[in-house]
C-alpha cells in the first residue's frame, strides 16, 4: 500500500506533469486540478471539469446532459513502480500516450471532452496504470 511519503512525492513530482499534458490536450474551457490524497481510501485524484452544465445555445453542441466532471486515480502499486528503477522512462512514455488513453476512456464511459459533456454527473476512471 502506498505510504504518505510516496503519495506526497507522486503529487509533487508526477501529477503536475500529468496536469500539464492533459491541460494541453483538452484545450480551453476545461479545468484540470490535483486533489491531494486524503486517506488510503481517497487517493490522489486528477479532476477534469467544465465550468457549467451544458445549456442550449452554448458555443459547442453538447452530446451528453451533464457538464464534464471526470476523476482519474492510479493504482498504488503502479505509483510505487514509478519511483523505482526505470520509473522515469516509463512515466515519459505514459505522458506521450495519454492523448490516446483519454480518447479510449471517453468512449468507455460516455464522456465527450470536445463538448465538455458526459452521460453521468460524475465519472471515475480508477485503478489506472502507467503503461504506454
Amino acid at each position: 500500500m502506498l505510504n504518505r511519503e510516496q503519495a506526497l512525492r507522486f503529487e509533487a513530482e508526477f501529477m503536475p506533469r500529468i496536469v500539464e499534458r492533459v491541460t494541453h490536450l483538452v484545450d480551453h474551457g476545461v479545468r484540470v486540478d490535483i486533489l491531494p490524497r486524503e486517506s488510503p481510501a481517497l487517493p490522489t485524484r486528477l479532476r477534469i471539469s467544465a465550468g457549467h452544465a451544458p445549456r442550449q445555445g452554448d458555443e459547442h453542441r453538447h452530446v451528453y446532459p451533464f457538464a464534464l466532471n471526470v476523476f482519474l486515480t492510479w493504482d498504488d502499486e503502479e505509483i510505487e513502480r514509478l519511483m523505482g528503477a526505470g520509473g522515469e522512462a516509463r512515466f515519459v512514455r505514459y505522458l506521450d500516450a495519454i492523448g490516446a488513453k483519454l480518447d479510449a476512456w471517453q468512449g468507455a464511459r460516455d464522456v465527450d471532452l470536445a463538448t465538455r459533456s458526459q452521460a453521468e454527473s460524475s465519472v471515475l476512471f480508477g485503478g489506472l496504470d502507467f503503461e504506454a
